[in-house]
């Protein structure tokens, strides 16, 4: 059965095929439109545990969620597709094995310790920066192989330090783009607790990219000294959340404060969502929430202005999604934030999603 042929046998209003792949399609990956590549990795998480599991709570979640979209209605039919592999379950144990080698590092960091001065943790940190630098060598050839078919591909983590790759192979097609990145953290550490691949340094080892020209960070609640000064940077721009709180105090929309956010990228964007960005209440199990945030309506809207706002969406991830012990709330939020982000994308990119849904004629 031929692609046009399972669109036309398929219905949507129907629970999704929990034997297929994620949202329940029933595309493979030569068929759809969008790869979506999990990385489940969290070997230096220094606070809560659980983003590693973030994709496969995502992927449960994801069948039920109903795929008629009011801004995206035919999304569905272009396809997405779970890129689960040798790669990712060569991830999945990596990170149990190296998170485990991380922690006594940690804790001796936090005793006030010098790892140099103990050799077998400094032995481990080398081992550790080694893996990651392997994950994100195999992460970015996995990301080019997609993309030389033809796809649009994207990165479902994982913790934050997940992305390096992804950006390491965009930056490989496109000589100029920037990163939108909502989170509440700016991730601007160097090399913090002396992981060069830390979750907490993503966005510095992004800066270590030419190509990369522009960071604009949005929902920004908490950082440190070291992070402050990086981000004077004339290719970084911030807008915390106490400040875009008080304009909406003072009585600035969000419609006009998201103008400014896509004002300050450039051409072309790669979008950066980390989950604790939103309010705690959408991700109370992720990694290290922080009180404050958006919603996810005003997420949803910012990222929507920006497929309609003549820049060039080139990818996204999603990242640090955990989920509790007891709910799937956290893959609930993740599913439909990563459903949402990929109309934008096709949307944006002038794939065919359907027309608005409107209520209100």
């Amino acid at each position: 059965m031929n692609k046009q042929e399972k669109i036309k046998n398929f219905d949507p209003s129907q629970p999704g095929l929990a034997d297929e792949s994620i949202f329940g399609l029933p595309f493979s990956a030569e068929e759809s439109e969008i790869v979506i590549i999990p990385v489940p990795w969290e070997v230096t998480v220094s606070y809560g545990a659980g983003a590693s599991e973030g994709p496969q709570a995502i992927l449960d979640a994801s069948f039920q969620v109903d795929l008629h979209h009011q801004e995206f209605p035919e999304l569905w039919k272009l396809g997405m597709h779970l890129d689960l592999g040798e790669h990712s379950d060569k991830w999945t144990q990596q990170s149990e094995e190296y998170k485990a080698l991380a922690q006594p590092i940690i804790e001796a960091l936090e005793k006030g310790e010098v790892i140099a001065n103990h050799p077998k943790l400094q032995s481990d940190l080398d081992k550790i920066n080694a893996v990651c630098h392997e994950m994100k060598e195999t992460l970015r050839e996995r990301v080019l192989y997609w993309s030389n078919k033809g796809k649009k591909v994207v990165l479902l983590g994982g913790d934050h330090s997940t992305p390096l790759g992804y950006y390491e192979a965009m930056a490989s097609q496109h000589d100029n783009f920037g990163i939108l990145h909502l989170d509440a953290h700016m991730d601007l550490r160097i090399a913090y607790e002396g992981f060069t691949y830390s979750h907490a340094s993503i966005m510095y080892n992004a800066l270590q990219l030419p190509q990369i020209s522009k960071i604009v960070q949005v929902g920004i609640r908490d950082f440190c000294e070291q992070e402050v000064e990086v981000a004077q940077s004339d290719r970084v721009v911030v807008f915390t959340d106490r400040d875009l709180k008080h304009e909406t105090f003072e009585g600035v929309s969000w419609k006009i404060q998201c103008e400014n956010i896509i004002a300050q990228l450039p051409q072309k964007v790669v979008i950066s969502f980390d989950i604790d960005g939103m309010y705690p209440w959408y991700c109370p199990n992720t990694g290290t929430p922080v009180p404050g945030g958006f919603s996810f309506e005003q997420a949803t809207y910012l990222l929507s202005k920006l497929a309609e706002s003549g820049k060039e969406i080139i990818g996204f991830d999603l990242v640090e999604v955990a989920p509790g012990e007891n709910d799937d709330w956290d893959g609930n939020v993740g599913a439909r934030m990563l459903f949402h982000m990929c109309g934008v994308l096709a949307k944006n990119n002038s794939m065919h999603v359907g027309n608005l849904i409107n209520f209100r004629n």
